[in-house]
């Protein structure tokens, strides 16, 4: 990600439906078929290696067997690389049905604001020899839809739903930073930093207007999010 969504931002440019519309599918056959580039060096630069690449011999856990420790870095990255899939998509549902042109553009550039951390977990699930999730497509159509359908609430209600999304992204990454191998500083240093953003990025959005999203839907999205977890973590 990364141009935050600031409190006091320049003229934006009106974007039409249709304008929004080419844009997304532009990005879905971009992102289907290049890998994500990131305007910021990735945290983890400069850091080295701390996870052995696979059992030595007379290890507990045996020759050629992937270190335990790896394979457990590996899932936690591979749920934050399907969570960035699913920020982006629901800035772009929320880009393709809000009624505020403008608006509708900011969404847009926190979208590209996602891209960084996209593609900090992709790099680092690369060198843990790790495949992204292989439901990519469900978790990207699934937030697109829900996405959209938070733009049709109105203005208020996207930019609720936005920070409400940032904020248990939040506390997830700070649960992952409780969990990860503490010798895997690389992976560490990305989720640190992609915890950071979120948090301002739910500020921003709070600062923008936002209204607080309903206790009942609040609960909905954590049960969605521990679901997706869940799955992403092996699949």
């Amino acid at each position: 990600m990364k141009r935050a969504i600031p409190r006091s931002a320049p003229p934006v440019r009106r974007l039409s439906r249709l304008d929004r519309l080419l844009t997304v599918l532009a990005r879905g056959l971009a992102d289907a078929t290049t890998e994500p580039v990131a305007g910021r060096p990735s945290p983890a630069r400069g850091i080295a290696e701390g996870l052995p690449k696979e059992g030595t011999p007379g290890s507990a856990h045996g020759e050629g067997v992937p270190d335990p420790a790896r394979y457990h870095a590996a899932g936690l990255m591979r749920v934050n690389h399907v969570g960035e899939v699913c920020a982006q998509a629901l800035y772009e549902g929320h880009a393709l049905t809000v009624s505020d042109e403008r608006l509708a553009a900011r969404f847009l550039a926190a979208a590209d604001e996602e891209r960084d951390h996209l593609a900090w977990t992709s790099q680092r699930l690369r060198e843990l020899d790790a495949k992204p999730s292989a439901l990519m497509p469900v978790w990207y159509l699934g937030s697109l839809a829900i996405g959209a359908a938070a733009g049709l609430a109105g203005p208020r209600r996207a930019l609720g739903f936005m920070a409400e999304t940032e904020r248990q992204v939040e506390a997830h990454l700070q649960g992952h930073l409780e969990r990860l191998p503490p010798q895997d500083e690389r992976s560490r240093a990305i989720v640190a930093r992609m915890k950071t953003d979120e948090a301002r990025h739910a500020d921003d959005a709070m600062a923008a207007g936002a209204d607080t999203m309903p206790a009942p839907v609040r609960g909905l999205m954590r049960a969605m999010s521990r679901v997706m977890t869940t799955v992403a973590y092996r699949l």
